[in-house]
């Protein structure tokens, strides 16, 4: 059954409506999956195997009555080690955090997963409290590259990227505050979207305010139409939630984009200096997309680097992660953690405060922006994977991931939809991603262009071979 490891879990549904296998089958393969790459590149903290088969076997009852539960009865997924999951702790990657339980409550989006019968395999990994772009932590060590075991695979949500390349479960729960689904899904070649924020409720709030976002990480865009259709559902819990969605995300990913008007931005204006590769990768998903029919226009956002502001506001919340925490805790830390939270601790309320000035002002140049183009299509990356273990390139000069990250932080600051789409790898093997940036609350137009680009046979890459 290991084919089984292949499929979207849309084509998984189809099968198990069909009785061509049932999930106990896909179950078992994707645990198996996740057994044989584990020691390779680290994707997991922990795997439950007599959980999943337990509510694989209620699935597989369910299907033979012909009463699936939900969207996703018998659906293999993964979690990301920041969101709270029942039965099991949260260790957001730290050595700081608590172990007992009684470990009894899901988050919004893992409730709503449970509620339409989907089979959770396992957490995966994380950096601690997912402050990098890249997944290494004290509590879990390395998450390497599927394609190359020597690179990183990206953060913060690198291990649930991870797990979706190598068919470890379609589908994997990230986090995003500055690209942490959309690094690590450029990196390892598999779709994953940042909503609008709100769009997906999250509980407990993040300490990183309304920069942090919950999305999907899938196979394709299908994929996480059908996810978003699950995830976005309300929950109380969060006061920031957005209203009901209006329609389901899979009706209209159909659409094309015959009569868009895209914006093409190659280096955000000359600000960014992206490699040769990336750069001809994405200019042939851009000509795909006009070739489908959108008017394309080679033009960038008004909108000069706002990483200064992002890092008063990054670097303000990670101090507040830690805030609790007695100095002997405190050298427990990941060094570079420990760094930033105590610049964000020198920062004053006027200090925060200019930081949202600048944040507002960027909201509203992107909001008239989208008067004129309804999408803004850049590279996800201006580089493919490097070492790791490193926060940066080896002499690349960066101090910070911020450094090599400019293409994705600037879209949680304006909370808009945005989206990386594999479309080819570098000379070395290495996936390049595309991103698709949507005005806020365009979830479902993010996800109809990047569904056109896999319709067309220009998204998606060969998977890595097995373990890398």
């Amino acid at each position: 059954m290991t084919e089984l490891t292949a499929l979207t879990a849309a084509q998984l549904v189809d099968g198990y409506r069909k009785g061509e296998f049932t999930p106990v089958d896909a179950t078992r393969a994707a645990l198996n999956r996740a057994d044989e790459v584990q020691p390779a590149v680290n994707a997991f903290v922990r795997i439950d195997a007599d959980e999943a088969v337990t509510g694989a076997e209620a699935s597989a009852e369910r299907w033979r009555r012909g009463e699936p539960q939900g969207l996703l009865d018998g659906v293999p997924v993964s979690v990301k080690d920041i969101l709270l999951q029942r039965g099991g702790p949260t260790l957001r990657g730290s050595r700081t955090a608590r172990t007992e339980g009684p470990w009894d409550e899901d988050a919004p989006s893992v409730a709503r997963l449970r509620e339409h019968g989907a089979v959770f395999i396992g957490k995966t990994t994380t950096p601690e409290f997912g402050w990098k772009g890249v997944t290494d932590s004290p509590q879990s060590g390395v998450t390497r590259n599927p394609y190359d075991h020597s690179r990183t695979a990206g953060g913060s949500s690198g291990g649930s990227a991870a797990a979706v390349a190598l068919g470890a479960a379609p589908l994997s729960l990230g986090t995003d505050g500055g690209g942490s689904v959309r690094i690590p899904g450029a990196f390892c070649g598999i779709f994953a979207l940042k909503p609008t924020y709100g769009r997906v409720p999250l509980y407990p709030a993040s300490a990183f305010g309304t920069l942090a976002h919950v999305g999907p990480m899938t196979r394709d865009a299908a994929d996480a139409a059908l996810m978003m259709d699950v995830i976005s559902g309300p929950d109380w819990r969060d006061w920031s939630q957005l209203g009901p969605v209006a329609g389901s995300f899979r009706a209209g990913i159909e659409g094309g984009v015959r009569g868009l008007r895209i914006a093409y931005s190659p280096s955000l204006g000359g600000q960014v200096a992206v490699r040769p590769a990336v750069a001809a990768s994405v200019r042939q998903a851009v000509e795909s997309l006009a070739a489908q029919g959108a008017y394309v226009e080679e033009t960038d956002p008004d909108f000069t680097d706002p990483v200064e502001a992002f890092h008063t506001l990054w670097f303000s919340g990670a101090a507040r992660v830690i805030q609790h925490l007695p100095p002997a805790k405190r050298e427990l830390l990941d060094p570079g953690l420990r760094e930033i939270c105590a610049q964000g601790a020198r920062s004053s309320a006027l200090d925060y405060l200019a930081a949202v000035d600048v944040r507002m002002e960027l909201g509203r140049r992107m909001g008239r922006f989208h008067q004129t183009y309804d999408l803004l299509v850049t590279p996800t990356l201006p580089i493919t994977a490097f070492e790791a273990g490193a926060e940066v390139p080896h002499n690349s000069g960066h101090r910070r991931w911020t450094g090599w990250t400019p293409f994705t932080y600037p879209f949680n600051m304006t909370q808009q939809p945005a989206a990386t789409v594999p479309c080819g790898v570098d000379g070395e093997g290495l996936p390049i991603g595309v991103q698709i940036v949507g005005a806020r609350h365009a979830d479902a137009l993010v996800l109809r262009a990047a569904h056109t680009l896999y319709e067309a046979g220009s998204a998606g890459i060969a998977p890595p071979a097995t373990g890398g």
